[in-house]
């Protein structure tokens, strides 16, 4: 089934740029050292490429995670492989869900460089059981949800969150979509190291392949 935009569908796809955040891109300086300064670069880049979102992120390598302590706690792993897709854009745009599916769990998350509030659902694709979550959203976002509660495509999930709210990030949404939750509630790793990455590249399909857009 075609995905409906999992952000406002009223942004049109011209409008959607590709960004370059991985450690290759020597532009960047210090542009993700906090959520101002990433917020300044991308701000500059979508009005460079006459864009309203930013988009990107499968599988690349990335700067951003080294100082946050919930993702390295073991510095012989470094997680720095980034299993999702980013739509850099304004807080407080509307989620949508890409296909009919259910609620599985929901969290806040309030570590520094985490989720902040987070959905986890729940698809059957072609008998497949594909599960998508949203990270990054308000905290509002969070409100009535019951585990099993339906959502058709193109139903409002949510909205995206502010830095203060969203685990310290400029605007953006994480999106990602996992086969094997492996008993995960509420959270699953959005970033991996190096030495997890055939797993996880297997286990989290490319969200734009499947979303058929951008």
């Amino acid at each position: 089934m075609q995905a409906h935009p999992v952000l406002d569908p009223r942004i049109p796809q011209s409008a959607y740029k590709k960004v370059d955040l991985s450690v290759s891109n020597a532009s960047l300086g210090d542009a993700l050292s906090d959520a101002s300064r990433c917020q300044e670069f991308l701000t500059a880049f979508l009005r460079q490429e006459n864009g309203l979102v930013a988009w990107g992120g499968y599988l690349e390598k990335r700067d951003l995670y080294r100082d946050f302590e919930h993702f390295n706690p073991d510095s012989e792993h470094t997680r720095e492989y980034h299993l999702g897709i980013d739509f850099w854009v304004y807080a407080g745009t509307g989620v949508y869900a890409p296909w009919s599916g259910v609620v599985h769990s929901w969290a806040h998350r309030t570590a520094p460089g985490d989720y902040g509030p987070v959905i986890l659902m729940e698809h059957r694709l072609e008998n497949t059981k594909v599960y998508s979550l949203f990270g990054h959203l308000s905290i509002a976002s969070l409100k009535g949800l019951s585990r099993g509660k339906p959502f058709r495509r193109g139903d409002l999930i949510g909205h995206l969150g502010t830095w203060e709210e969203n685990g310290g990030y400029a605007p953006h949404l994480h999106f990602q979509l996992i086969y094997d939750l492996g008993g995960f509630r509420g959270d699953y790793p959005g970033v991996c190291s190096f030495s997890d990455l055939p797993f996880y590249s297997r286990n989290c399909p490319d969200p734009i392949e499947m979303l058929q857009y951008c």
